[in-house]
């Protein structure tokens, strides 16, 4: 079995697979002082609950946008599991051209964005939304060449912002809407994170889709903790919420 993980800003993502089957997935909130031991003890743990044992691990593929936690990380699989896991990182096989000035700059979940998308979607130009702590948009071109993007504040940090950094505004649920016009102060701000975000996707993406592939069409993939929220608009061609844990598995393949 495949153990995966996706360490973001604000969560840690966790998938097995079973083959070529995502059998289970689970989350904790990203902590960067954990320490080898909270994760070993923590993921060990999440395994056996769910009726996996953590002996039938063999891979570990890793995500990380959290530097400082990669150290640990890497102590955990050594000591918890005996695998010395997979991480993205410059020079391992990608399958992808990437056209960055500096590669190296690419976030590693952008990258695992792209072969996840690539993996479903063979063949096709491609642009992925990822809602997550930041919102990223990239294009992906069906000659695996991934062309950059865009990195956005991300909406619950928006929300967060404004909280903070203003006196009388509260913190509200991200919620979809129906209509533009808020009735009360949460209603506003609820209007004004969801439709500023389906503004500014739509537009990225038409501006992204004209630059990049002219009238051959990409595929929209929309993905990442808030990429549901957007249901209601008809933004993406298709929403996978796992697939940066598509990616992951994608680059075992390429480097095993």
């Amino acid at each position: 079995m495949l153990l995966c993980l996706d360490i973001g800003n604000s969560q840690i993502y966790c998938g097995v697979f079973d083959g070529d089957q995502l059998s289970l997935q689970f989350r904790r909130t990203s902590t960067v002082r954990s320490s080898s031991d909270e994760l070993g003890v923590f993921l060990r743990g999440a395994l056996r609950e769910n009726s996996v044992s953590p002996d039938d691990i063999t891979n570990i593929a890793v995500c990380c946008v959290v530097p400082d936690m990669l150290y640990s990380l890497r102590s955990c699989c050594q000591k918890y599991f005996r695998i010395d896991p997979l991480i993205m990182r410059p020079g391992i096989k990608t399958g992808l051209r990437i056209l960055y000035k500096d590669p190296k700059e690419v976030g590693a979940d952008r990258i695992a964005d792209a072969m996840g998308a690539l993996k479903l979607y063979p063949d096709r130009n491609l642009i992925v939304v990822d809602f997550g702590t930041a919102t990223t948009v990239c294009a992906v071109t069906k000659q695996r060449e991934f062309l950059g993007g865009n990195i956005i504040p991300g909406v619950r940090l928006a929300m967060e912002a404004l909280e903070e950094k203003t006196a009388q505004l509260p913190s509200v649920e991200i919620v979809p809407v129906d209509g533009a016009i808020g009735r009360s102060t949460v209603e506003s701000i609820q209007s004004g994170l969801f439709w500023s975000n389906v503004g500014m996707v739509k537009e990225l993406i038409a501006r992204m889709s004209e630059e990049a592939f002219g009238d051959d069409l990409p595929v929209v993939i929309g993905t990442g903790g808030f990429a549901h929220l957007f249901d209601s608009v008809d933004l993406f061609d298709d929403v996978v919420s796992d697939l940066i844990l598509v990616g992951l598995q994608e680059a075992v393949r390429l480097n095993r």
